[in-house]
């Protein structure tokens, strides 16, 4: 199957290729290339995605293209089901199926925690073709018989390996088990990689179509990925305070590992003049919208988050990513830089290495199979050199000079002990009887001295 080089080749429906001009959609993206022909043909797909690779419009558009190839021909229960891991992350699934499909009579609604029962009630009552939800509040109606589970004929899993991180898979298994009669199940992850989702994928899937669609190298070009060595944590807070005032940062994202780290960096950036704002994952659902909202409006021009923190958000022109620390895990690390460089724009991803963080530094290059080119800021160089290749403690000179004396000693040692073969070859076996260097056994030597 050859790989589409435009909507039109998809075979879509006019108010979809309308709408996709709309949004300024000329070419698909690697995953979208490799999803639509294959959801179109009603496969099952398994896919691996990370965060800003169009993943989202991969399984929107082949799901709304069915609808239009199949009406239905009086309203009823939702067709097209989608389950998100987060209430953020189902809403901006819902609005652009709703930007897909502003040229279709298709209804679109949300069911997630942190609203009111009787705005959902409505939405029961109504006639509905894709339901965007999360599991815990979706199962909740199932349970009390509010959702009709028969009428879903594509269930779509978004962000599974985060769902299943966050407890939610035997809530996503029974919901699977009610949408039994579906023909269809798409399920993308950031990586295909873990016990629990390769069981969880056996358990949903029928004979999937495996596709790995990792940022492409084209894709992956449009963001710039840089990296400065950092002394100490005094250090790396000066580098980026003073990165962010050189990039001249419209809109940036700062990721740090520990939450208790989150608010002390937004107030001393805010100290410095730096208009800052935080996410913790103890909030607030108010207090979340808030701060997303200030730096979608150009309130602040940072927010400083940890990945729980940030799960689910999707902030448009996002122009830098800073990794303040660096994560564990190299597909976080894609997850984090493909909030930036969205819809053919480019962005800028820069990551802030402690001594102790090369080790990750070593896996996240391996993982991406990309160099992080190295910079410095004048006035703010490093007093310490990095590890070398990336993986190894650092020494200082005099300790590898000593190193090197060490070797050649050894060396000198072995030139000095020459072992000839002819001495060594018969170590460790038994002499021969003739060997007069053998002390004689009491009959031999009785034997010679009767002989004499």
């Amino acid at each position: 199957m050859t790989t589409a080089q435009h909507f039109e080749e998809f075979d879509l429906a006019p108010e979809l290729l309308k709408a996709l001009r709309d949004k300024n959609y000329q070419r698909p993206m690697l995953i979208q290339a490799e999803v639509i022909p294959h959801a179109l043909e009603a496969r099952d797909i398994l896919g691996s995605a990370p965060t800003g690779t169009g993943k989202t419009a991969a399984f929107l558009l082949p799901a709304i293209q069915h609808l239009l190839d199949f009406p239905r021909r009086k309203p009823g229960a939702p067709r097209v089901l989608v389950l998100t891991p987060t209430r953020e992350l189902a809403m901006q699934v819902a609005e652009q199926a709703k930007e897909l499909a502003k040229y279709t009579k298709l209804s679109i609604a949300t069911i997630t925690g942190g609203v009111a029962y009787q705005n959902h009630g409505e939405i029961f009552n109504k006639n509905q073709d894709i339901v965007v939800a999360t599991p815990g509040r979706l199962l909740q109606y199932i349970k009390e018989e509010n959702f009709d589970c028969r009428a879903v004929e594509i269930l779509i899993f978004d962000e599974a390996d985060r769902m299943l991180q966050m407890g939610f898979g035997q809530d996503a298994e029974t919901i699977s088990a009610e949408t039994r009669w579906r023909r269809q199940t798409l399920l993308f992850s950031a990586t295909l990689e873990g016990e629990l989702l390769v069981d969880f994928a056996e358990r949903i899937l029928n004979e999937p179509v495996q596709i790995d669609a990792d940022p492409s190298r084209r894709e992956r070009k449009k963001i710039q990925q840089w990296m400065y060595h950092a002394d100490s944590k005094e250090h790396k807070f000066k580098l980026l305070a003073r990165l962010i005032e050189n990039e001249e940062v419209e809109r940036g994202i700062v990721f740090v590992r520990k939450r208790e780290e989150v608010r002390e960096l937004s107030e001393n950036l805010r100290k410095r003049g730096i208009r800052s704002t935080y996410l913790e994952g103890e909030m607030a659902q108010t207090q979340r919208n808030n701060a997303i909202d200030k730096l979608k409006n150009g309130v602040v021009t940072i927010l400083v988050a940890t990945d729980v923190a940030a799960r689910g958000i999707d902030i448009e022109d996002i122009s830098h990513i800073f990794n303040y620390d660096l994560p564990y895990s190299a597909d976080t690390y894609l997850h984090r830089i493909g909030r930036t460089a969205r819809a053919g724009k480019k962005g800028n991803a820069i990551s802030l290495v402690e001594g102790h963080d090369y080790k990750l530094l070593g896996k996240i290059r391996r993982y991406t199979n990309e160099a992080l080119k190295s910079r410095i800021v004048e006035g703010l160089e490093p007093r310490t050199n990095p590890p070398k290749d990336g993986d190894q403690k650092s020494v200082s000179k005099k300790q590898k000079a000593r190193l090197k004396e060490k070797k050649a000693e050894k060396q000198q040692e072995k030139k000095k002990v020459k072992v000839r073969h002819r001495d060594s070859k018969n170590i460790g076996k038994r002499r021969k009887p003739t060997d007069p260097q053998r002390t004689a056994t009491p009959t031999e030597q009785s034997a010679v001295n009767s002989k004499k």
